[in-house]
């Protein structure tokens, strides 16, 4: 053991295959560039058949293919110098095990009704049982909608408590969440562990389970808890989720000599708070609520760690505070980190991973490469950070402003100076949501938030340990993937056009690359554009005649069929290698498309009203239950539409045009005869026609075969039919 002194507490370690990507790369580039040369130096003649209309689409593709090409290099940022990282945690518990620092655990939860609160205290279970001495640990329940079930039900658990944390510390739980182990074990436990045991752990829980489940049904807490807590009081004053006082309570001190379980080991500090809000104050979403944490938090524990999760997402490896510790702790290097964001991964995706929702490249591949320029994105959940990197300190220096807005804070104090620290009021004149906590203004506050930072000097960590150290809920359904896509670039994009774009703000702060790393997603929502055109308009064109490609006989073929084919090659070995399958691969291509013609253009669309004051910003939760028949469709994995959206509309409307731009040119042939010359100089067309027919087979599928409840609503199938067939009727018309 003594020869871990001075050694670090983690290393750093570059990717194998690097050089052999680069020159992958390098290839694409060159292909790229001989796309962009054959266009410019075959524009359509004057003269030639329907010279004009070939002109207009000849430009919009070059433009399209331009787009295609820059966007192409900002994603190499993210895969020209890819790290992984190892840390030690055995040298972390000899050299500080008895100077470890305290941990204040963020969980958030906005809405009972989407957001069950027995799976919000499923995850507060798991994190209070992580392997960490509990006289360090303190965990934060922020409920936005200040409901008293989601505070019964924590109440609840506060006394299983007493008997989980015993039980996963004997016999190693993993998970610690509650319904994620129960869901996952085989009726036994190891480490010596009986059948007795298990079953009397699972049935204390089980009737934990059904108590709350059973108020939540009723949507009343039992006369007798009421009664018997004089908290509830609190609610008198409750209005609406909208309109409420502050309400604080903290359900275990871990200074409290009673505050201990069935063993008589000590419980982590348990808190509950439900932030004021009133109908005339903006509140600021989750960043508001994050910021009400830090603050209240800092009177209570003041950890000098702090971890957010959202509500969903329970704790599954015990040892994730210890591994983000080996970066902060790290005698070398650790006093530069500002935080360690790990991975978001989830427990409901099914074996092909229907809707893309797992982020497996960003996961895997994406968020390593970020990693070497000086950090990954702070990605809202799953992120320990130092307090003060939140409370605006730069790397370095004593933070003037931070050290100001939390003079104010000390510890000690009673409920209603506790009160005060969340009230509408408190960050009047202050510089809270702008220099100190989480930036308000933009629908994904922590992408802002960590940018601030990483400008301020600190950097930021990657960490992907082998077992997941967080696991949540993915969407279940088309439309709340779509959903969330759009509220994420909408985000993105406002970050791009505000004082924030890294380009500037972040101009001689942060590392170029990361720059163009940040770039990939902030300008997601663009993307849109040249997808919508590329996948729209030589579709048409095929079924006008006009030819847009090089002929099958032509050099200038290569090009295209080099970039298209070994670039999707590539795509599919990346995704396999890092743990998907050819049709998980396939469903990743759909949802690609699908993101970008729908979700990505919205997202436009609301910027644009956003910024000509016809809308208002706000904040789409992701529903966390699913009636039985959807559940069942999708384990089985068949896309679900059911619900009417102007996203469906449109998706659907370039499927149908897709597959009459296919059909039509195969019909002419066959009435006319076989034209070589016709088939060779439209080749290119046919492929990315039939392309897009093959991956929309789930839209067509939805509209015309299936009779389940998660088909395309008729009226959706029906405004696509008019809308589709009015345009190619057009088309054929002008052409």
């Amino acid at each position: 053991m003594g020869g871990s002194e001075g050694q670090p507490l983690f290393e750093t370690r570059s990717t194998k295959g690097t050089l052999l990507y680069r020159v992958f790369a390098v290839t694409v580039f060159l292909g790229i560039c001989s796309i962009w040369t054959y266009r410019l130096i075959h524009l359509p003649a004057a003269g030639e058949s329907r010279w004009a209309w070939r002109r207009w689409a000849w430009f919009g593709l070059f433009g399209a293919e331009l787009w295609f090409g820059f966007y192409w290099i900002l994603t190499q940022a993210s895969r020209w110098s890819p790290i992984s990282r190892q840390t030690f945690k055995d040298r972390l518990s000899h050299r500080h095990d008895h100077g470890l620092p305290g941990v204040d655990i963020f969980v958030c939860t906005a809405d009972s009704a989407i957001e069950p609160p027995a799976m919000v205290i499923s995850t507060v279970l798991s994190m209070m049982a992580y392997d960490y001495p509990t006289e360090k640990l303190a965990i934060y329940l922020s409920d936005d909608a200040a409901s008293e079930l989601t505070y019964y039900a924590l109440l609840e658990a506060s006394r299983f408590a007493k008997h989980w944390l015993p039980f996963c510390r004997k016999f190693k739980v993993q998970p610690t969440s509650p319904t994620a182990y129960f869901s996952s074990s085989t009726e036994s436990v190891g480490d010596g562990g009986s059948h007795e045991e298990f079953l009397e752990i699972k049935k204390l829980y089980d009737e934990t389970k059904h108590r709350i489940e059973s108020a939540c049904e009723h949507n009343l807490v039992p006369d007798k808890v009421r009664s018997a807590h004089e908290e509830f009081s609190q609610w008198d004053s409750y209005y609406s989720k909208r309109d409420h006082d502050t309400i604080i309570k903290i359900l275990i001190d871990r200074t409290d000599s009673e505050a201990v379980d069935i063993e008589g080991k000590v419980l982590p500090t348990l808190v509950y708070m439900a932030r004021e809000k009133r109908p005339d104050y903006v509140h600021n979403f989750k960043a508001g609520a994050m910021n009400s944490l830090i603050r209240v938090s800092s009177a209570i524990t003041g950890g000098k760690i702090i971890l957010n999760v959202d509500c969903d997402m329970y704790s599954n490896n015990s040892d994730a505070i210890r591994d983000a510790l080996c970066f902060f702790m790290d005698e070398d290097n650790g006093h530069e980190i500002g935080f360690v964001q790990f991975p978001q991964r989830f427990d409901n995706l099914t074996k092909n991973d229907l809707y893309g929702a797992s982020l497996l490249i960003a996961c895997k591949v994406e968020f390593h490469g970020l990693d070497s320029h000086g950090g990954v994105l702070y990605i809202g959940s799953g992120c320990f950070h130092r307090r003060e990197t939140l409370c605006g300190m730069k790397f370095g220096e004593e933070g003037k402003i931070a050290a100001s807005m939390m003079s104010r804070i000390s510890k000690g104090h009673q409920l209603k100076d506790l009160k005060d620290l969340a009230s509408c009021t408190y960050e009047k004149n202050t510089q809270w949501g702008s220099e100190v906590g989480l930036k308000y203004g933009c629908p994904v506050e922590d992408v802002i938030t960590g940018l601030a930072i990483k400008c301020r000097g600190w950097k930021s960590v990657y960490y992907n340990p082998q077992r997941e150290a967080f696991l949540g809920l993915a969407p279940t359904t088309l439309l709340q993937t779509l959903v969330q896509h759009r509220r994420w670039s909408e985000g993105d994009l406002h970050i791009f056009l505000s004082k924030y774009n890294p380009a500037i703000y972040g101009a001689g702060r942060i590392s170029p690359f990361l720059i163009l790393g940040y770039h990939c997603y902030l300008l997601w929502a663009p993307n849109s554009l040249p997808t919508l055109y590329y996948s729209l308009v030589p579709s048409v064109c095929l079924l006008s005649g006009i030819s847009l490609f090089p002929e099958i006989s032509s050099w200038w073929l290569v090009p295209f069929v080099y970039v298209i084919s070994v670039k999707y090659t590539y795509s599919l070995v990346e995704f396999l290698q890092s743990g998907g399958t050819v049709r998980g691969w396939w469903n990743e291509q759909r949802m690609w498309l699908y993101k970008r013609t729908s979700s990505y253009l919205f997202a436009i669309i609301d910027t644009a009203f956003k910024a000509l004051g016809f809308s208002e910003a706000t904040f789409a939760i992701t529903t966390k239950v699913a009636d039985e028949d959807s559940s069942r469709r999708y384990r089985s994995e068949v896309m679900e539409f059911g619900a009417a959206s102007p996203m469906f509309t449109l998706i659907s409307t370039l499927a149908l045009l897709n597959l009459i731009c296919f059909i039509g040119p195969g019909i002419r042939l066959a009435v006319m005869g076989s034209d070589f010359g016709y088939v060779g100089s439209m080749f290119l067309q046919v492929v990315l026609s039939g392309a897009l027919v093959l991956i929309n087979m789930p839209v067509y599928e939805g509209m015309f075969v299936r009779k389940d409840g998660g088909r395309m609503p008729t009226s959706t199938t029906v405004t696509s039919l008019v809308l589709a067939v009015s345009a190619c009727t057009c088309v054929a018309f002008l052409s």
